[in-house]
């Protein structure tokens, strides 16, 4: 399958990952821990590291959380950006203390003699701002149009930050514009690509809901920008573990052919012809899948007659019939094996062919 060509826009560096330009699409998220405690987020950090987070945001909420902000970023494995809100001397502050990239809404950070000197600190500390825009922080003359819908005051808010910021001469911004429901999302991020295709693209639909709902929602609005090669780097906002957030993104880079960490499961949905409860095999095997770190896709059948020819396709599965169950790779057969052994005789081939 042949992924999506991407829209070439300038490249930014976070850190040791680039964003646009050649760069594969990023994952990222955010800490949920609280700043200040320095060990606790480390932990967070480490964890959604493992899991496949590449770039990760931290609250930076006032002074008090300075000291962890400086802590954190000295010795997380992930450039970290600091997240502000209102107080642009915050950000400043965490610019001067290690951050890899500011995030800030210029709507909420005040007058622009504050957002200069927010602009000033990042090109002093050599790091890019992204430029986040939501409805609650539009550019303030956009906001009172009252004749545009939603989208269009994203998009224009967005376009007048992004000029300000580049007529200071400063050129390492990365733009999010984002919305809690997927039309506005699609028409926001359709709209900012071609009217300014040179900066890099933050997607993502926030506020999107719990673990179902947000998933859903984000594989959909998402999962279509990036069809259309719109989007360089991506959080998945989920009210739920941030690891969530980052298995999600992985499943659809995964789904979209862009990127791969881990194995695929292809499994069948059942039907009347399967002869054993195909449902918790297949999760066992999902299960003991991700400690393997190898881009495969694996079958999960729950027919001997049709499953080698329906997923001929993956690199290795099986499918279970009365009793005993084949494993193949390819479509083709490897061996028969007894029902109560199949998982760990797929598990053992996946290891000796993969690991």
């Amino acid at each position: 399958m042949d992924a999506p060509k991407r829209s070439k826009t300038r490249q930014v560096l976070c850190g040791s990952v680039a964003i646009g330009g050649d760069a594969p699409v990023s994952v990222q998220s955010m800490t949920t821990t609280r700043t200040e405690d320095a060990s606790a987020t480390l932990a967070q950090i480490h964890e959604l590291a493992d899991a496949g987070c590449e770039i990760i945001r931290c609250a930076v909420p006032s002074a008090r959380a300075l000291d962890g902000f400086e802590a954190i970023c000295s010795a997380s494995p992930l450039p970290v950006v600091a997240d502000i809100h209102f107080d642009y001397k915050l950000a400043i502050e965490a610019a001067r203390r290690g951050a890899a990239a500011l995030r800030i809404n210029p709507g909420n950070i005040g007058s622009s003699d504050r957002v200069d000197a927010v602009i000033d600190a990042a090109k002093a500390a050599e790091i890019p701002i992204r430029i986040g825009v939501n409805a609650g922080s539009l550019d303030k003359a956009v906001d009172q149009l009252r004749d545009l819908e939603l989208s269009e005051k994203l998009v224009r808010s967005c376009a007048s930050f992004a000029a300000h910021f580049q007529e200071r001469g400063f050129h390492d911004i990365v733009l999010s514009a984002k919305a809690h429901d997927v039309p506005t999302t699609l028409a926001t991020y359709r709209a900012l690509a071609a009217l300014l295709p040179e900066i890099p693209l933050h997607v993502g639909v926030t506020e999107a809901g719990t673990l179902r709902q947000g998933t859903v929602k984000n594989a959909c609005g998402v999962g279509i920008l990036l069809e259309e090669g719109i989007g360089n780097t991506m959080r998945l906002s989920l009210t739920a573990d941030p690891i969530e957030e980052v298995k999600v993104a992985w499943d659809l880079l995964s789904a979209l052919g862009m990127r791969r960490r881990s194995p695929e499961l292809v499994s069948c949905p059942t039907c009347g012809r399967c002869h054993v409860d195909l449902i918790p095999i297949a999760e066992e095997v999902s299960r003991r899948l991700e400690s393997l770190p190898a881009p495969i896709s694996v079958a999960v059948m729950g027919c001997i007659v049709n499953g080698p020819g329906e997923a001929r396709t993956a690199d290795i599965g099986l499918a279970s019939g009365r009793g005993e169950a084949v494993l193949f790779a390819h479509g083709e057969i490897i061996r028969t094996v007894e029902e109560s052994r199949m998982v760990d005789e797929l598990i053992s081939e996946i290891e000796v062919r993969f690991r």
